[in-house]
């Protein structure tokens, strides 16, 4: 899952990068209103968080900017507790607000449940042959057997798993699990590629972890001919 956050407060924008980039999420952050409109406009975010106390063009200015162009989901995050203040925050079109000092773990819970209703027509649980994978509680099993991934390997399977039967290239994979621009000289991807094939075709003889030569990856079922 990809997330921006929008927050000038360096000590509160690392922290919410580190504390949601080790619940495996992938985290951009701006720190002007202006950047944090950029970013919102030219990537695909499952989530933005937006503080409204922004400089150059507050949190309600960005807000409004993104809805005349897209719809993605809008979790404010402000040191006001007034009424008016939140109320202005939904009808300008934000799907929830948290008001500052909050709970970490009120924060996940409130991006999952904004998530689950932006992606109310996308299943929560996948499969693909014997493979099951529940992106809400993430969780994947094989045969029944559920597999001991990192944050970083589930969040590899379900973007593998969500585009079932397309070939993902580095850059897309690095790009979408890390956040990074991909180098030909770093195998992060290869590694991690590497780790989750052992967990999830390991013992299995049926494999459905492809590497496609010069192309990238594959997630999917392939019959006995395809698969020799």
């Amino acid at each position: 899952m990809k997330l921006l956050i929008v927050e000038d407060e360096v000590k509160t924008a690392e922290y919410l990068h580190r504390g949601l980039n080790e619940q495996g999420y992938t985290v951009d952050v701006a720190r002007t209103g202006p950047d944090g409109y950029a970013l919102a406009l030219h990537h695909d975010y499952d989530v933005i968080v937006l503080d409204v106390m922004l400089p150059e063009m507050d949190g309600f200015a960005v807000l409004r900017a993104i809805r005349t162009r897209k719809q993605t989901p809008v979790l404010m995050l402000t040191a006001r507790d007034r009424v008016d203040d939140r109320v202005q925050g939904l009808r300008e079109g934000a799907d929830d607000y948290l008001v500052k000092p909050f709970s970490f773990l009120e924060l996940v819970a409130r991006l999952q449940a904004v998530t689950r209703r932006g992606r109310s027509q996308e299943p929560t649980q996948l499969r693909i042959g014997d493979l099951e994978i529940d992106l809400l509680s993430r969780k994947a099993y094989r045969t029944g057997s559920r597999l001991d991934l990192t944050a970083k390997e589930f969040a590899l399977l379900a973007l593998l798993a969500r585009r079932e039967g397309q070939i993902l290239s580095k850059t897309v994979i690095a790009e979408q699990v890390w956040d990074m621009n991909f180098d030909s000289n770093t195998n992060v991807v290869e590694v991690a590629i590497k780790r989750l094939r052992a967990k999830v075709d390991g013992p299995h003889e049926r494999k459905l972890l492809h590497t496609i030569r010069g192309m990238g990856y594959v997630l999917e079922v392939r019959d006995e001919e395809e698969a020799s």
